[in-house]
């Protein structure tokens, strides 16, 4: 868990370090590989379309994200003919031009008002081509993982320095209805003033995912509550929602 917006170069340099490749990782790489065109909708560092090329990719891989900071990292990793775009969904009007569009690490989620999510979701809707897939992940809100989100939970990760950062969260205030407010602290052991980032994020049921993606003309393939597709139930961690062209 982490806030991917990134606005410090030295934070976005610890992207990668904190959130390490994983399952999910794996998932998307092999629909970006099956797809001939990829949009991906906060791309971060822009690690999933560069491992991609890497690995014999040979369409059209673009990667959209706000923050010029986590360009900076994407830009500074070969292969180098991978499209950064600086900016979100209303940067640029794509119209019918990719196979496949992504949301990865939780970036759905900060899409907070049900106007700037019906925005979005429009967007996505115009850049697919017939056939076309929006996929995306969002936390389970039945688990309450905000619940776990404590200051006395601390991660140490290395910084790419020799190094060793810690990260805490803490939750702000009582968590009502579907959006929750927590801070993210960064600080790097032996020096240095910790560094907090606030963040909000929106939690919605499965059912009212797939009620906003009818609105926009995208309609629920499947929807798996882990990694290895499984039901989405009670106690899974994630809705991983399949969306196609209605």
């Amino acid at each position: 868990m982490v806030d991917r917006s990134f606005a410090d170069l030295s934070l976005a340099a610890l992207y990668d370090s904190l959130n390490p490749w994983g399952p999910g990782d794996d998932f998307y790489l092999g629909l970006v590989m099956r797809a001939a065109a990829v949009l991906d909708v906060g791309c971060g560092t822009g690690r999933l379309l560069r491992r991609a090329r890497a690995e014999g990719h040979r369409g059209r891989l673009l990667g959209l994200d706000p923050a010029a900071a986590m360009l900076v990292q994407a830009r500074g990793h070969r292969p180098h003919d991978v499209e950064w775009v600086l900016g979100d969904l209303r940067t640029r009007l794509w119209s019918g031009e990719f196979d496949l569009a992504l949301m990865t690490g939780h970036a759905f989620q900060v899409l907070l008002r049900d106007e700037e999510l019906r925005v979005a979701l429009r967007a996505v809707r115009s850049a697919l081509a017939p056939g076309g897939r929006f996929v995306f992940e969002t936390r389970n809100p039945a688990v309450r993982p905000w619940e776990r989100w404590t200051p006395d939970r601390v991660r140490e990760v290395p910084d790419g320095h020799g190094g060793v950062v810690r990260v805490r969260h803490e939750v702000r205030g009582p968590v009502g209805g579907e959006r929750v407010t927590f801070t993210e602290t960064y600080e790097v052991v032996g020096g240095g003033s910790p560094r907090v980032s606030v963040t909000t994020l929106r939690f919605l049921a499965p059912g009212v995912l797939a009620g906003f993606l009818a609105e926009a003309g995208l309609r629920v393939e499947g929807q798996y509550g882990d990694w290895d597709l499984g039901p989405v139930w009670a106690g899974s961690p994630e809705i991983i929602t399949v969306a196609g062209v209605a």
